[in-house]
């Protein structure tokens, strides 16, 4: 009967595992597509450090749930006690980690509210200053979306112009519709989108385009957050019982 319940614990400790090891996988798969992707977010990942870094932490995190998988499959399946304490103790460090992460971004989520952005974009945005990576960040992202400001073109009012600009109220080049979405992309009428024509400006602001493009995404973040969060609790259970059962 003790055999068949230690036999029962390995293949679910195996099972835990191996979606921790499918898990990482995919982590390491999307750190490594926002890094090399061609359509846009390698520009924004780039500008921004933060983004630049949090791509690299994803890698990181997906090569070493990579790795804790493979060696909780390997610890159950030869029934070896160092393996199963060495994933035990790695598991519980991410573990506590993750948790650390949801918290705080709960608690910090009201900073990222529309008048947050705006009140952001409109004390360090400098227009086409390349040189300063917030407005680069900001241009690259009203760029691949095809939006203008946070709320719409009249975000960049009171913001200095461009000096060929004959009105203050004058969008960026960012702002301005564009044959592809991408700097690469030809302008479909720069001069008179600059001179206030409508026609040829992007007037939806980025705060509902990407909270539109993502809506989907981030509700499906969170939920396979806990099911990661889920998992990795579930096989700390098994991996200390079998390490107890093992004699």
């Amino acid at each position: 009967m003790e055999g068949d319940c230690l036999s029962c614990m390995k293949y679910l400790m195996f099972l835990f595992n191996f979606f921790i090891f499918l898990g990482g996988a995919c982590l390491l798969g999307l750190g490594i597509w926002v890094i090399v992707d061609p359509t846009g977010f390698r520009e924004i990942v780039a500008a921004n450090p933060l983004l630049f870094t949090g791509a690299y932490i994803m890698l990181a995190m997906g090569a070493m749930l990579f790795l804790l998988g493979f060696l909780g499959c390997c610890g159950a399946i030869r029934e070896n006690k160092c393996l199963l304490l060495f994933f035990f103790m790695f598991i519980l460090l991410i573990f506590l980690a993750e948790l650390s992460a949801a918290i705080l971004a709960f608690i910090f989520r009201e900073n990222l509210t529309r008048e947050f952005f705006t009140k952001e974009l409109k004390k360090h945005y400098q227009r086409n200053n390349d040189t300063d990576v917030f407005s680069s960040t900001w241009n690259s992202v009203m760029i691949t979306f095809a939006c203008c400001g946070v709320n719409g073109p009249e975000d960049f009012e009171g913001i200095p112009h461009l000096p060929h600009s004959s009105s203050e109220k004058a969008i960026p080049e960012a702002c301005c519709q564009r044959e592809l979405q991408s700097r690469e992309g030809m302008f479909v009428n720069k001069e008179d989108c600059l001179k206030g024509n409508e026609r040829f400006q992007n007037r939806q602001g980025c705060y509902t385009v990407i909270l539109n493009s993502f809506e989907t995404y981030v509700y499906l973040a969170g939920a396979l957050a806990i099911g990661v969060l889920a998992i990795e609790l579930f096989a700390m259970i098994f991996a200390m019982c079998l390490f107890r059962g093992i004699q």
